[in-house]
């Protein structure tokens, strides 16, 4: 049977290759019995441990799988509610946060992955990412054999009130007298239809594209990064809209293109949000983000006199720090940025709405929002690469780069400390910095770097790719 395991946040795999009906039987299987110890521990009856809801993305064959899903958790005394349709992932933890039933959730989605892939999330009672502590004892407990067992569960809506509560979240009066004009890019993914629809419930003109039921995604990766963003950009180009806004295939993780089709990227959205809250909404705590993080993001809390708090990759180090309280947001490089006080986990419909908050609020399009907070705080540029190493590339790099590696200087800039915390990080001269960290599940390296200009941004990765692959 196929070797599982679970990366930072879920397990993947080649619809009909590793991605198959036995192999989603053992993983749910081995999910359930361990919500169900948990459960059974904080007193509930091993006969009705709970309610557990599953929900599935737009993927090939995602609402059978879901079902299958569905009904193996239910073998095991579980309440089992099924999404009558595809959602997206904030969806699903939303609604387990909110049912004061629910011990967990199961999502069948691949998120920003190829159209290939489907896979398997784990989320909390209280809809956040599952811990390694978690998925740990979900991959000890994996059965050799899928179980025959089967249950029976119910379909029921998980839109209607999660929609209804992110509208009550912004300032739909403010957003309504802006006449706005946006264009909006789900990547073919759950979020179609949904901030489409928010968005135009508000009183915003929106242009919806990549929105066909098509479990192909017309060739394209739903990760909102470039090229995939390049037809939103040209659409908002060519309509002479005030942004675009875009979701990948789970719909939790933005990114964003100004009213020039200027790619905006997580790093730039997340600090102009922490911006947002605090001055616009008048919020306060700790921000918490990823290892991978701009300096722009630091360089904005030190200007509001908030907390950074940097986490290793993956969002469940974020989930971690919300769990202790005290957190306003939280946000990863890769765009998923969620807000503790709606759900303790990403959701890029919800900062979608937020962005359009504050262009509302403050009476400015995108692009003049970004140039606004560049006098502040600076401009920095950002870019990361995958490099596929081989496997000996691969062993010296953890052995040996990731433990010890030093250097003085890299493409010319001085080091002035180092971060070895996941993978390793060069911080350098003037807020300049280079990562290159190992991928927990591929042969992979990724290699991440930001600096003044985008010379120098490519510099620190041809440098950082040298060391990699032992050049």
């Amino acid at each position: 049977m196929e070797d599982i395991h679970f990366g930072t946040d879920g397990w993947r795999a080649i619809i009909g290759e590793g991605f198959t009906n036995d192999n989603v039987v053992r993983v749910v299987d081995a999910a359930a019995r361990v919500f169900k110890e948990d459960a059974v521990a904080a007193g509930r009856a091993a006969d009705a441990p709970g309610t557990l809801i599953v929900g599935h993305d737009c993927r090939r064959d995602a609402h059978a799988y879901a079902q299958l899903a569905a009904q193996v958790a239910a073998a095991h005394g579980f309440d089992v509610k099924l999404t009558q349709d595809y959602c997206p992932t904030p969806a699903l933890c939303w609604s387990v946060a909110h049912d004061e039933d629910a011990v967990g959730g199961i999502m069948l989605t691949s998120s920003h992955n190829p159209a290939e892939y489907l896979g398997v999330k784990l989320r909390m009672a209280d809809g956040g990412a599952s811990p390694k502590e978690f998925t740990d004892r979900v991959e000890a407990q994996l059965p050799d054999q899928p179980t025959q067992a089967r249950g029976s569960f119910r379909e029921v809506d998980l839109m209607t009130a999660y929609l209804a509560a992110l509208g009550n979240l912004v300032d739909k009066e403010a957003i309504r007298a802006a006449h706005l004009r946006v264009v909006v890019d789900p990547l073919y993914g759950a979020g179609r239809g949904h901030l489409a629809g928010l968005l135009r419930d508000m009183g915003v003109e929106v242009c919806e594209i990549n929105n066909a039921c098509d479990p192909t995604f017309d060739g394209l990766h739903p990760e909102p990064i470039p090229p995939w963003v390049d037809r939103g950009l040209a659409k908002v180009r060519e309509l002479g809209y005030d942004a675009v806004f875009i979701n990948d295939g789970d719909a939790d993780r933005i990114s964003a293109g100004d009213e020039h089709g200027n790619f905006v990227n997580p790093h730039r959205v997340i600090t102009l949000l922490v911006q947002h809250m605090v001055e616009d909404r008048h919020e306060n705590g700790r921000v918490v983000s990823t290892i991978t993080a701009s300096a722009m993001l630091d360089r904005m809390c030190r200007r509001l006199g908030l907390e950074l708090v940097s986490t290793p990759v993956g969002f469940k180090w974020i989930y971690g720090e919300m769990e202790k309280g005290g957190v306003m947001i939280g946000g990863e490089e890769s765009g998923g940025i969620g807000l503790p006080g709606h759900v303790k986990e990403r959701d890029g419909l919800l900062m979608a709405l937020l962005l359009a908050e504050t262009m509302a609020q403050r009476g400015m399009s995108l692009g003049q929002l970004l140039e606004d907070m560049f006098a502040k705080i600076g401009r920095l540029e950002f870019a990361r690469r995958g490099l596929t190493v081989t496997d000996a590339q691969m062993e010296r790099f953890r052995t040996e780069t990731v433990p010890a590696y030093e250097a003085d200087s890299i493409a010319g800039k001085s080091v002035v400390g180092v971060d070895r915390r996941d993978g390793v990080k060069f911080l350098l001269e003037d807020d300049a910095w280079v990562m290159m960290r190992p991928s927990g599940t591929e042969p992979l390296v990724r290699v991440y770097a930001e600096a003044a200009t985008e010379q120098e941004v490519e510099a620190l990765l041809d440098a950082a790719a040298q060391v990699v692959c032992g050049e």
